[in-house]
């Protein structure tokens, strides 16, 4: 794994602009992309891309996630607790 995309993705999860999705972006960076195949880091790097507001909206499920972006990244980052840093129990 290329440790420099790493921590180029991981510090761009935390420096969004938009506390909520540091909040939520950071610590799931920081669990998954050491765990993260490309073409993972492929998908959140394109959701990244996203506005932080859309992006912290489909999280809390207040708009539907558009289908290019309803995959594995985002079932992810759904079962994903911020206040723990790791997965929901459960999830």
């Amino acid at each position: 794994m290329d440790d420099v995309r790493l921590k180029k993705i991981r510090l761009r999860a935390w420096r969004r602009g938009f506390r909520e999705a540091d909040l939520l972006l950071g610590p799931f960076a920081d669990f998954y992309c050491p765990k993260f195949t490309t073409g993972q880091l492929d998908l959140l790097e394109a959701l990244m891309d996203e506005a932080d507001q859309d992006i912290y909206e489909w999280f809390l499920g207040r708009t539907p996630t558009p289908p290019q972006f309803d995959n594995e990244i985002m079932a992810l980052l759904k079962a994903f607790d911020p206040s723990t840093g790791a997965p929901r129990l459960g999830a």
